[in-house]
């Protein structure tokens, strides 16, 4: 070996020679561990030092290895707490008031990132401040994973506010929809929810996905591509920020720049710096709500590939099976340049996965906001899904959900799953029916009549003589016109065949 490589791992050992025991930053005082599977405790310590730790009167330890990791389980336990968890090596490390409960990961962009108390003069959350004040849990535990990317994954966060007991001090600038989620979840399941929020606004799918599984997918490389492009062209937007800097500067009217953040657009980057280092924990499932910044026209196409490729690569790397993954439909909202549509069928066509389910929130958007104020609806339709596939709740979880449509001379008949007492939504006129749009051979749609048959709706149109094809809310801003007899609305679908 050649001497600078052996004075770099000499100084790497002088660096974890005498360390402290050390954990993660997932652990800490008010945690909560995931109940009845296998409790994971890793970090570091020196290199050959034996580590042992205590929860609940059961005991176990591991020895380091030779770069100082290690890494014990303990025997899966029931619900229960507060307990203490002890880690004993040269050091002594104790968390107090730990729950054995069930943890669930929060992420997404902007919808899911945004905290009960809105984003600054842009977005608020419907009764903002009453929510607040009644925001006390002792059941409900928060964590909140600060915004950052890595060319590699972590095995650290670099920056959280640790876990805390739900108050409103510690609620109001957590997710809304992830504080709603919890609330409803343990009010109606009496077990203690943490809720790991970890998310980021105007970011894509493929940032959340490692580059490995980007890499396993050919039809995945136009993301790379779409990467040097915006690369190569930041030399011109520098140039323009600075002519819009010194026109502002001057008094004059500046120039318009935008672009998005490189580092929150970089592929992989946020998986590895955001995801990768809560892999090792053991989780109840992932509640999920993104999208927004793929409906551009660029990206839109790939979305069917890349949602599905991104929980399938979560679910590899935690390792526990096909978790629940439970995600929120885009809303809707009039984005001209975008396709809201086929970004909201993407999502729809992802629920083929097993243990997925997908919250609707097309009744909630706001035509002018791409931030619905409605958080509400979203972590209660969540929940839904959570006690039906999680808990076995017999309810209704989700809205109508397009199953078939087949011809009927100049009709075309409509079947839905989830459709039990199929109605026209609040608001929508029962006799015209809008949203609804049908097509002939050449796939060029037309606005439908509609009429609700049971279960099924029948569509037609003066001008198609024989409909072939069907879909509905396909606008990128269109109201909820039907809905099931639990009030869940009809999700955006196409008949048409798609990317």
């Amino acid at each position: 070996m050649n001497r600078p490589l052996c004075a770099v791992f000499f100084a790497i050992f002088l660096s974890i020679a005498n360390a402290e025991v050390t954990l993660p930053k997932l652990f800490s005082s008010h945690m909560i561990l995931q109940r009845d599977m296998p409790v994971h405790v890793w970090g570091s310590a020196d290199p050959g030092e034996r580590v042992e730790i205590e929860l609940h009167g059961e005991h176990a330890s591991a020895v380091a290895d030779s770069v100082g990791r290690w890494s014990i389980y303990l025997a899966p336990q029931p619900a229960g707490g507060p307990y203490t968890l002890t880690v004993r090596a040269t050091n002594t490390l104790t968390f107090d008031d730990v729950l054995l409960g069930d943890l669930w990961v929060a992420s997404g962009q902007s919808n899911m990132e945004m905290p009960l108390n809105g984003f600054p003069n842009s977005a608020v959350v419907n009764d903002a401040e009453k929510e607040i004040a009644a925001a006390n849990y002792p059941q409900i535990r928060l964590m909140r994973v600060h915004p950052d990317a890595s060319d590699y994954p972590l095995e650290d966060f670099k920056s959280v506010d640790g876990w805390s007991v739900c108050t409103p001090e510690t609620a109001r600038s957590f997710s809304a929809v992830g504080y709603f989620f919890a609330r409803d979840l343990q009010q109606k399941e009496h077990v203690a929810i943490g809720v790991i929020d970890s998310t980021w606004g105007g970011t894509p799918a493929e940032s959340w996905t490692s580059l490995d599984a980007l890499a396993s997918d050919a039809a995945l490389m136009p993301v790379f591509a779409s990467r040097a492009a915006m690369m190569d062209n930041q030399a011109t937007a520098v140039r323009l920020e600075a002519i819009d800097k010194q026109l502002k500067a001057e008094g004059k009217p500046g120039i318009h720049v935008w672009h998005p953040n490189l580092v929150s657009w970089q592929p992989g980057g946020l998986f590895n710096a955001m995801i990768a280092p809560m892999t090792p924990m053991p989780i109840r499932g992932v509640i999920w709500y993104q999208g927004e910044t793929n409906s551009s026209k660029d990206k839109v196409e790939l979305y069917s590939r890349f949602f599905p490729a991104m929980i399938e690569d979560w679910r590899r790397r935690w390792a526990q099976g096909d978790f629940p993954f439970l995600y929120a439909q885009i809303s809707s909202f009039d984005s001209p340049p975008e396709q809201w549509g086929l970004l909201r069928d993407a999502q729809r066509r992802t629920l083929k996965l097993a243990n997925t389910g997908m919250a609707v929130t097309i009744d909630a958007g706001m035509e002018h906001n791409v931030h619905p104020s409605n958080k509400q609806v979203v972590g209660e339709r969540l929940s839904l899904l959570a006690r039906n596939l999680v808990f076995g709740e017999k309810i209704t979880a989700s809205g109508p959900l397009f199953r078939l449509a087949y011809p009927e001379g100049n009709t075309l008949r409509v079947w839905f799953d989830s459709a039990e007492g199929l109605r026209a939504s609040p608001g929508a006129n029962a006799s015209s029916l809008a949203g609804f749009e049908i097509a002939g051979a050449d796939g060029v749609f037309v606005p439908a009549t509609v009429k609700i048959d049971g279960q099924a709706v029948v569509v037609s149109a003066p001008s198609i003589a024989e409909p072939r094809y069907v879909r509905y809310a396909w606008k990128n801003f269109t109201p909820s016109t039907i809905e099931n007899g639990a009030g869940l609305p009809a999700s955006t679908f196409t008949s048409y065949p798609v990317p």
